[in-house]
């Protein structure tokens, strides 16, 4: 095969493919999308998504009743961790494995893995096989969001793309509001398996749906191979750092010889992936993605965002119950305002990237209004009634909802058409690092308060509900720690001209 002639990074990114020539299908028949085709393939997309999004939330409400049932409540959080490790890991191989041989073969894949997998977790015996089977799951879940966002780009000029990141903030609003309240009902009123088995029409639908309509998009596959010793380096990198992450403060201490074993093990991992991204000759992820100066930063700033975001979905309820005095219940529709304000930014943003040169003044404006309402929080923690409270929630989530479709198409408009899926899948795996660090990090602050103390929440003696409420001002002020540097890195990152072609346009263009 010929090499390509050396081109600057800033070329590669905004113009053609940073390796080799293409292998391109033959182009439909029915020439370009209709409205209606467009329409059916992001409702196809939004499915594959919810069943990823939907599946994180939805097993939360359930699992005493699967301890319980199982009869084991020593190992039910490998439920959670087993399907995190593996989704994560698998990220930027499916972004890879999508570049080189076409997004609707993989995203077909990840939805059968995922959806077979559901059938045997469902019909698990025992703990054990659940936990494995959730694993499975991971490795099909990984895929379907980095995919779907992928396949939009693929449709889609970027100037265009924006006002469709609505859709895929809603999926996850959808998911953290009905996910719990269908978990459960489920587990409570009829059984635990239904958490499950709901995957299967939902997974089908998926399939049938994006089976028949992305056959109408060209593909442009590219006959290269999978750097498999890079992708073995951060799969057991991130599986051991994600470990250390959930055991650390919780199982062990986090000076503790298994959790300091965890981290030395993980940096030595990341130690050899980023040699073999150096030496390879087609490392997984490509330097020149790397090195883009608008992906690194959009992809810092959409990490601690969004990171902010899910530590503050978790640890929020027992906010609500130990210091504004919150049934459990009452305390899931507070965090209402939370998931609203996020669709409601994205919404906003989305509409003003596509019509704005200047796209980045208003997460700019948002974020800078979130970090000041954090501020307002940790400052008064135990005084705020919870009108003010719910009010100050959705502000931060209307503040970081406008962060997250201009890091989004900000970095998928930055790349080369080629490295559409790499970059994106990317993206994903690095904000869900992000998320797990936060996470740990605002869990550490509130288990240094709780230690020792009862499980239940609302039974905390007066004296430990205050320190509780001085502890939140800590939470809080790291939360505004984390927005002020999703605001940062957003500022740092280049505000280059949206494209006005799609990747399948731009790829046509290059290969004809």
């Amino acid at each position: 095969m010929p090499a390509t002639p050396e081109k600057s990074p800033m070329t590669m990114s905004l113009s053609e493919p940073s390796v080799g020539p293409a292998v391109r299908a033959a182009p439909p028949e029915t020439g370009q999308l209709s409205h209606a085709d467009i329409k059916s393939i992001i409702f196809g997309l939004m499915l594959a998504m919810l069943l990823a999004a939907l599946d994180q939330t939805i097993v939360a409400t359930a699992m005493p009743t699967i301890g319980r049932q199982l009869g084991d409540i020593h190992n039910l959080p490998w439920v959670v961790t087993a399907y995190l490790l593996t989704s994560t890991a698998v990220t930027p191989l499916y972004g890879k494995l999508s570049d080189i041989h076409g997004r609707r073969v993989v995203l077909l894949i990840a939805i059968a893995i995922f959806t077979l997998s559901s059938a045997i977790s469902a019909l698990a015996p025992s703990m054990l096989v659940l936990i494995i089977a959730r694993g499975l799951q991971g490795l099909g879940g990984g895929g379907l969001i980095a995919l779907a966002q992928t396949i939009i780009a693929d449709m889609m000029a970027p100037r265009e793309r924006a006002r469709y990141q609505v859709y895929i903030a809603s999926v996850f609003v959808t998911s953290s509001i009905a996910g719990p309240l269908l978990g459960g009902f489920f587990a409570q009123h009829l059984h635990w398996s239904l958490i499950f088995w709901i995957n299967l029409p939902l997974g089908l639908a998926a399939f049938m749906m994006t089976n028949s309509r992305l056959k109408l998009l060209p593909v442009h596959a590219r006959p290269h191979k999978v750097d498999l010793i890079g992708a073995a380096l951060l799969i057991a990198a991130t599986i051991l750092l994600l470990l250390a992450l959930s055991w650390g403060g919780v199982q062990y201490a986090w000076a503790s010889r298994q959790i300091l074993a965890l981290v030395a093990g993980s940096l030595a991992l990341w130690t050899g992936f980023v040699v073999r991204l150096l030496t390879a000759d087609e490392p997984l992820i490509p330097i020149a993605v790397l090195r883009n100066q608008v992906m690194a930063t959009g992809m810092l700033a959409a990490c601690f965002g969004m990171g902010t975001l899910i530590g503050m979905t978790i640890y929020m309820p027992i906010y609500l119950v130990g210091v504004l005095h919150l049934s459990p219940t009452n305390s899931g529709v507070a965090l209402i305002p939370l998931m609203v304000g996020t669709v409601i930014g994205a919404t906003l943003s989305g509409r003003v990237m596509a019509r704005m040169a200047h796209y980045k003044r208003l997460p700019m404006v948002g974020l800078s209004i979130s970090v000041g309402a954090t501020i307002l929080l940790a400052w008064q923690p135990h005084w705020l009634g919870f009108g003010t409270f719910e009010a100050l929630l959705g502000v931060i989530s209307l503040g970081l909802g406008t962060l997250l479709p201009v890091t989004t198409v900000s970095i998928q408009n930055a790349v080369s058409a080629h490295d559409l899926g790499t970059a994106t899948a990317t993206m994903n795996f690095f904000r869900s690092l992000g998320g797990a660090l936060i996470v740990a990090i605002f869990g550490a602050i509130v288990l240094a308060t709780m230690h020792g103390a009862s499980n239940d929440i609302a039974a905390l003696s007066t004296a430990m509900k205050a320190d509780l409420a001085i502890t939140f001002r800590y939470v809080y002020g790291a939360a505004g720690i984390g927005l002020g540097l999703a605001t940062l890195f957003l500022a740092l990152m280049h505000e280059l001209p949206l494209r006005s072609k799609s990747a399948s346009a731009m790829l046509d263009a290059l290969e004809g």
